[in-house]
């Protein structure tokens, strides 16, 4: 009977093996490895506290800015500067 090679998590040796290997290779490093990962992890958590907070602060109706009205905001005729039926450009000395 041919057996096939069966691709499994690692057993309890193999895993005492990589980690051996990995303190050996990263053993001066590890303890800034660590920390950083804690750091990452702790400002993680807070972006995600600041996500919620500002989630549930903002109101259930937007806020729309003041309308002005005609009588406070006197409408005045736009200045072109360009012909708005033929897009010939307008003399500045011109009145429109």
């Amino acid at each position: 009977m041919l057996h096939t090679l069966a691709i499994t998590w690692p057993g309890p040796f193999e895993m005492m093996l990589l980690a051996g290997l990995g303190l050996l290779i990263f053993g001066k490093r590890l303890p800034e490895v660590g920390r950083n990962i804690g750091k990452g992890i702790v400002e993680f958590k807070r972006g995600l506290r600041e996500a919620e907070n500002e989630i549930g602060s903002e109101p259930a109706q937007p806020q729309l800015p003041p309308t002005t009205t005609a009588q406070t905001a006197p409408q005045t005729a736009p200045k072109y500067k360009f012909d708005p039926y033929t897009g010939k450009p307008l003399d500045e000395n011109q009145s429109g």
